[in-house]
């Protein structure tokens, strides 16, 4: 009889040590597959199996598309694109983005709790907002284990903390601890008991993050309007509700949480002032030109109309960019750009240093760009 031989993780903010401290403990002779999204820009260098074969025994690879699954292998998600577990095999795609993130834990959670239920356990490493809320609770409804980083702990609490939130926490350990539990529960066989049915919208979601044609045209929209449009594509957005947690999904397969979908409205709502505030530069500037070319012409009564479309485009200019400048627009600002400022100081940390240092700098960037709990 198996054990909890299907570990999946999930990390952001503080992850990469946490990563690290986990591969050095666990033992060679794992009688398990382990699956790791990290979250990392597009074009990082792809040197996170190259950092954890050289702290621990387990092999890490990046996985590749309809790679048959081992034993004793960490399977890392590429830069870009979705880890997805299927029954002996993985998928490595370029599915929806959820919360703005792909690679993202959710999809990998949720796929693994489709494929393996009870066999499967979930981690909920350091991070912030709150990828792997919703997969760990697919896990849980699967019969799975659920572990969170303890959120004292952990570098970044925020990812841990809305898995307690939300989610019947099985256990919620020091990461010191992690790697003994985890080699525990392998050796624990699991509950030989039947396991109800893949839930429609579970498995719904899943085919989705495959890029699955049939599921995304479905009619049958798991949800419902949520009347907010989706900040990766403007669709219609339909909401899901898991017990108290919301969710949101489009038709083309974009997810997002609360959290995340206020960070990116914030985002937008930056994007539209600063657009706002470059037209209404140019309009004064405009404005003023035209003024001045009608006074010497003579042409006083449109020299006074020009100079007061000037006046008036100055004035809305000052509004908007003290609407910028203001302390909680920044903040929101901050909040909902943190992802993408984060990932993109990583993929330059990775870039330009050895393997070897690599980690620290991470760490030092993203404590520079994430603490926003």
């Amino acid at each position: 009889m198996p054990g909890h031989d299907i570990i999946v993780i999930g990390a952001s903010a503080g992850g990469v040590e946490a990563l690290r401290h986990i591969a050095r403990e666990l033992p060679g002779d794992l009688a398990a597959s382990l699956f790791v999204v990290l979250h990392i820009p597009p074009n990082s260098p792809r040197l996170l199996p190259a950092i954890l074969n050289r702290a621990g025994p387990l092999h890490a690879v990046h996985a590749r598309d309809g790679e048959r699954i081992k034993p004793g292998r960490i399977y890392v998600a590429p830069p870009d694109h979705h880890l997805l577990v299927k029954r002996g095999y993985v998928r490595v795609t370029r599915g929806p983005r959820e919360n703005s993130t792909r690679p993202a834990a959710d999809p990998l959670f949720r796929t693994a709790a489709v494929a393996y239920d009870r066999r499967v356990v979930g981690v909920v490493l350091s991070g912030n907002l709150d990828d792997g809320t919703a997969g760990l609770a697919a896990i849980v409804a699967r019969g799975g284990i659920a572990v969170v980083e303890n959120p004292e702990d952990a570098l970044y609490p925020g990812m841990p903390r809305s898995a307690m939130e939300h989610v019947t926490v099985d256990y919620i350990t020091p990461l010191a601890q992690l790697p003994a539990l985890l080699t525990r529960l392998t050796h624990e066989p699991i509950q030989d008991e039947g396991v109800a049915p893949v839930p429609d919208d579970m498995e719904m979601e899943a085919d989705i993050a495959e890029m699955d044609a049939a599921a995304i045209e479905s009619s049958a929209r798991p949800g419902e309007p949520a009347g907010f449009g989706c900040p990766g594509c403007g669709g219609a957005l339909f909401a899901l509700s898991d017990g108290a947690l919301i969710r949101y999904r489009c038709r083309v397969g974009h997810a997002w949480s609360p959290d995340g979908l206020l960070a990116a409205q914030s985002d937008e709502l930056q994007a539209a002032l600063w657009t706002a505030l470059r037209a209404l530069e140019e309009q004064a500037a405009l404005s003023g030109e035209l003024a001045e070319r009608m006074a010497k012409k003579g042409a006083s009564l449109a020299a006074a109309r020009f100079e007061q479309q000037a006046s008036t485009a100055r004035q809305n200019a000052d509004f908007v960019r003290r609407a910028l400048s203001g302390d909680g627009l920044e903040s929101n600002a901050a909040s909902s750009g943190a992802v993408r400022d984060t990932n993109a100081q990583a993929g330059e940390a990775i870039a330009s240093h050895d393997v070897g240092v690599t980690t620290t700098t991470l760490e030092a960037t993203r404590v520079a760009h994430r603490d926003r709990e």
